[in-house]
């Protein structure tokens, strides 16, 4: 891929450097567009031929990089080659390039990207990603977002990749916070309200039986009984546990079928407290465990006391912790799916729990624990909507959908839509992701929006406007144009950047596979949204010869299809219209 010119340069330099062309295909790289000169189309860097860098000064580099250019000859394919600061360039045979790129487009579809040598010989895995998260009985919180949209675009990306893909679920349904809730609803709880609004009620009835709990030990005193009966298995207790389990996930569902997300196991920590208890007996059989003199069971990860390297796995009344079901949770997912790669989605301030589950796995006796992997993330601030503090996800849903019907009304170009509300969702969530993946999935960033609603510049307004103007161009002038055109009609500049870009798709791929950053995907298509709207502008189909409309209504349908592929791998749906 890379349209196969990747491949064959890699054949004609393994004859001169006596490699075998897979050493050196990956070597091999598309060059970034240049706004001021017309690049060449691939380049390989000498310096990573060379075993031990440090042995060889710059100029020496260059000399390299001369001699090897000297070497290779201009074919069919390549057809020139010229040398750059310590690599060596090469220019595709432009009519080449044009059909080759576009034919490969269409063809491939949404496969496009994704047939590259560059994953050839990829093995196919089994794969688990946790993500979303969310603590039942609480409102879906924006802080649950982020692992929602990044979790979701993981499993995305792996399953355009060809891995077998587990979604799970792993919900916060199981912990002391039920103590609290079962006491709670007992005393201030109605069941209508339970019925017609369930996160909220609960959410109401939460914060009141906190705020009796810290004024009133017998209220702290009932919690931590009704917790107790609820891991002894109380019928009673898991009746009341159940329904506030059954009535979130039914609201949950709603929630993730607005944001596109769906999921293979609805799992939780309560799934796990029997087999939690089956974890506290095989830590003590290895010696692992020790007892505080409070009472609670812990493992030292440091050997020596530090604790800083303590991990607490038991309350002193028995009682499991969340260290404790996720260890119980990962033995059990090994056992079901036998998992290749298991991913974590979760913020950054559960790296240090990660690596003790990881840590304990591994002097458990679980070699594969080094399979595991967690991706933290940074927080959002700023996400308020009008009404308030606390920010619900909900809430800034029908805001950024409200906010974004607002938008589309004011805009005179906006054509009639046969379901508004529809479009501005999905619009609004484009925005949503693409200000969240533009940046390091590490970094906390500031929402802002202003920013986000912004129709020009990087964000998903301005994706989403590009799909649909393409799109309507494709209905207007309807799709004759494809059975063949005239590679000699797509030689202008424009042209040209969209298919050097174009070319650059399975290497942006490939760096989203290898670090599981979105960004570089959210950076290309942004790109290729900007080339396209200058194309738009200067390269027009209405009124040009039919040859040349046919060319580039072809080209501007490769554009379309690309940027739509990629959107969707970040979890966004494409609009035709807006």
């Amino acid at each position: 891929m890379a349209c196969g010119f990747r491949r064959s340069i890699a054949s004609q330099l393994s004859r001169v450097l006596d490699l075998p062309p897979e050493n050196l295909i990956k070597s091999i790289s598309a060059v970034p567009i240049s706004r001021k000169e017309e690049v060449a189309d691939f380049q390989l860097s000498v310096d990573s031929l060379l075993e031990n860098n440090n042995d060889h000064s710059r100029p020496d580099i260059q000399i390299q990089a001369m001699r090897l250019a000297e070497k290779l000859k201009c074919d069919t394919v390549v057809s020139e080659i010229s040398t750059g600061q310590g690599t060596v360039n090469f220019k595709i045979n432009r009519e080449l390039l044009t059909k080759t790129v576009l034919q490969q487009v269409i063809e491939d579809g949404s496969k496009y990207g994704l047939k590259s040598e560059l994953f050839s010989g990829l093995p196919q895995k089994r794969i688990v990603v946790e993500f979303s998260s969310p603590n039942v009985a609480k409102k879906f919180h924006v802080g649950h977002l982020r692992s929602t949209i990044i979790g979701n675009f993981i499993a995305n990306l792996k399953e355009a990749l060809g891995h077998q893909v587990t979604r799970i679920n792993y919900l916060g349904d199981w912990g002391m916070q039920f103590g609290l809730l079962g006491t709670g609803f007992q005393l201030f709880g109605y069941e209508e309200k339970l019925q017609s609004s369930p996160l909220q009620h609960l959410f109401e009835v939460y914060v009141q039986v906190n705020k009796e709990a810290a004024d009133d030990k017998n209220v702290a005193k009932s919690a931590h009984e009704f917790f107790q009966r609820l891991e002894l298995g109380d019928m009673q207790a898991l009746a009341l546990w159940q329904k506030f389990r059954d009535l979130s996930i039914d609201e949950y569902m709603r929630i993730y079928q607005r944001l596109g997300v769906h999921f293979d196991e609805y799992s939780g920590e309560s799934f796990y407290r029997e087999k939690s208890q089956e974890v506290l007996k095989l830590l003590d059989s290895k010696g692992l465990l020790q007892k505080t003199l409070k009472g609670t069971a812990v493992v030292d990860l440091s050997g020596n006391g530090d604790p800083s390297s303590v991990c607490t796995v038991m309350r002193s009344d028995g009682t499991s912790l969340y260290a404790t079901r996720d260890l119980a949770a990962a033995i059990d997912r090994m056992e079901k799916y036998n998992f290749d790669k298991m991913i974590y989605v979760t913020d950054k301030g559960q790296k240090k729990h990660f690596q003790q589950v990881f840590q304990m796995l591994q002097i458990m006796g679980y070699d594969w624990a080094e399979r595991c992997q967690h991706v933290p993330f940074g927080v959002v601030q700023g996400m308020k909507t009008r009404r308030g503090d606390v920010t619900f996800l909900e809430d800034v849903l029908n805001e950024i959908r409200l906010r974004m019907l607002q938008n589309m009304a004011s805009i005179k170009t906006t054509k009639e839509l046969e379901n508004p509300e529809e479009t501005a969702e999905q619009v609004g969530l484009a925005a949503l992701i693409i200000q969240d993946f533009r940046g390091f999935l590490l970094s906390d960033y500031q929402f802002s929006w202003d920013r986000v609603f912004q129709s020009r510049g990087d964000t998903g307004v301005f994706l989403q406007y590009t799909h649909a103007r393409l799109h309507s161009l494709e209905e207007t002038f309807g799709c004759g144009y494809l059975n063949d055109f005239n590679t000699a009609c797509l030689q202008e500049p424009q042209s040209v950047s969209i298919l050097q870009h174009l070319l650059r798709f399975d290497e942006v791929l490939y760096r989203s596979s290898q670090d599981l950053q979105p960004r570089h995907i959210v950076s290309y298509l942004l790109t290729l949204s900007h080339l396209a709207a200058v194309a738009h502008r200067t390269l027009h189909v209405r009124n040009s010869p039919p040859e040349v409309a046919g060319a580039r209504l072809h080209l501007f349908r490769a554009v379309r299809s690309v940027l739509a592929n990629g959107m969707k791998l970040l979890g966004i749906t494409p609009v035709c219209r807006m």
